[in-house]
């Protein structure tokens, strides 16, 4: 249940059974068996959910599943509590899971969350409180409600319904402050064959694609194009690359800048990946390097162990990271830049924001990915980052899925896969600070924490305070 909530599929009430159901099995189980019914529930949600990976990696699939997601929720399910106080701390640990999982191993990997189950639900809103850590605790407490209104226990459920939709009402009418203007965007989409890999003889058809999709837009009607990640692919710098003549000339006929999806060859053993903005008098402006890279897709972790068992099948060169602010000032005005993986980490998207971005570019690629798993839970999460940040989020992608939503979280406009097409909209460029992006994670975090530490803590000195097994029989 609590993997059919995830996009594609994306059935969320499912997510809030899916945890009563889990409270449920654990009842009072000895740790062992808690441990082990846990494992595969967690074996149960990503490994379905994350099945685009077997195309990329089997090992690394099965290893991620088996091995790693599968005995972190074993340890979320051992360290909850054989009695009714399981009701508290599985939420609580859920919420302390989840922020581990946007950190680590190798930078985060936050794939299948529970907060991407409610992109299209009600309670959508209470990510602009407290992102996603408190949007999927609320979903986990209210797993908790279900359960003890199965028991008959009405009162705490009836106070845990009436507090999560309490928080999504708040949020649904949390100010996003005076437009300080209207921009016109247009994100292109070259389309093309989706599932293909990399390939030096492809890079130019690309640049073609995106070129002729770009063509059909009239000049002097929009403010600003995205173009997405990586649709240029160069050895050196593009400045001087034959190439840059074409998007020089691009910019020029429309208009309006078209902030530019860049890798370039540094060595043979490195590149970058970066956007620019390449304005209609030739200059190229505003670049920033994308600074959280995907793990065993644009750089390698430990690769001098990995390298000699996995082969040909890891990618030949790392990414270098980025170190600059993600935004990038236009003429169009500042636009806070996650570049494709970057938005899955609010994290990425707070910073551009408060370096003043007015709007949200997701240029991305998910065109060598099998199946769209990546592609829907990726339109998911940038409804989330639109939610938390307050800012209009254009995603634009070579195959498909780009996207317009709007800073409530709502999705406008979607494309299909594998379509030319090029999206268009009126949107207002905002400055407002919603509590998600005041404080990030921290509330949700902090309480998280602080219920999960006491409950732990107080069972501890109830078993040191307790007395032996003999003593008892003796008083007896």
């Amino acid at each position: 249940m609590l993997c059919a909530s995830m996009p594609p599929w994306g059935w969320w009430p499912l997510a809030i059974t899916g945890i009563a159901l889990w409270l449920w099995v654990l009842g009072d189980q000895p740790g062992r068996a808690r441990f082990a019914l846990s494992w595969l529930v967690g074996v149960a949600w990503f490994a379905p959910s994350t099945l685009w990976m077997w195309d990329l990696t089997a090992p690394g699939y099965v290893a991620a599943t088996l091995l790693a997601w599968g005995p972190l929720i074993g340890l979320v399910g051992l360290a909850s509590s054989r009695d009714e106080r399981r009701v508290v701390l599985l939420p609580a640990l859920l919420v302390i899971f989840e922020w581990f999982h946007w950190h680590a191993p190798f930078g985060g990997a936050p794939l299948s969350t529970l907060a991407i189950t409610q992109a299209e639900a009600p309670l959508r809103p209470i990510a602009a409180l407290g992102g996603p850590l408190l949007l999927g605790g609320v979903v986990a407490a209210l797993g908790s409600a279900l359960f003890l209104a199965v028991q008959g226990n009405w009162r705490r459920p009836l106070t845990l319904l009436l507090a999560g939709v309490g928080l999504a009402a708040i949020g649904l009418v949390v100010p996003l402050g005076s437009p300080s203007g209207q921009v016109r965007v247009a994100a292109v989409q070259g389309g093309g064959p989706q599932g293909t890999r990399f390939s030096e003889a492809d890079t130019e058809p690309v640049l073609d694609r995106h070129l002729a999709a770009s063509a059909t837009i009239p000049p002097g009607s929009v403010d600003l194009v995205i173009w997405p990640e990586n649709v240029v692919n160069v050895e050196g710098p593009i400045e001087s690359h034959p190439w840059a003549q074409r998007l020089r000339r691009e910019a020029a006929r429309v208009q309006a800048p078209i902030l530019v999806g860049v890798v370039e060859g540094v060595s043979p053993t490195e590149f970058v990946n970066y956007v620019v903005v390449v304005n209609p008098d030739g200059s190229f402006t505003g670049r920033f390097d994308k600074e959280r890279r995907v793990p065993f897709g644009e750089y390698v972790p430990l690769r001098p162990l990995i390298e000699p068992l996995a082969g040909d099948t890891l990618p030949p060169r790392d990414q270098v990271p980025g170190t600059g602010t993600a935004m990038v000032p236009t003429s169009a005005g500042p636009v806070a830049v996650a570049i494709s993986w970057e938005v899955f980490f609010p994290r990425r998207v707070r910073e551009g924001v408060r370096a003043g971005g007015e709007l949200v570019a997701n240029p991305t690629n998910g065109s060598s990915y099998w199946l769209t798993q990546v592609q829907t839970q990726q339109v998911a999460q940038s409804q989330l980052r639109a939610t938390e940040s307050g800012r209009w989020l254009i995603q634009a992608a070579p195959t498909g899925f780009s996207a317009v939503v709007d800073p409530r979280g709502t999705l406008e406009q979607r494309t299909s896969i594998g379509e030319t097409a090029v999206l268009t909209a009126t949107i207002d460029r905002l400055t407002g600070t919603t509590p998600a992006q005041r404080f990030g994670d921290v509330p949700a975090l902090f309480l998280a924490g602080g219920t999960a530490l006491a409950l732990l803590t107080a069972e501890l000195l109830r078993r040191r305070e307790s007395p032996p097994l003999g003593e008892n029989r003796a008083l007896n």
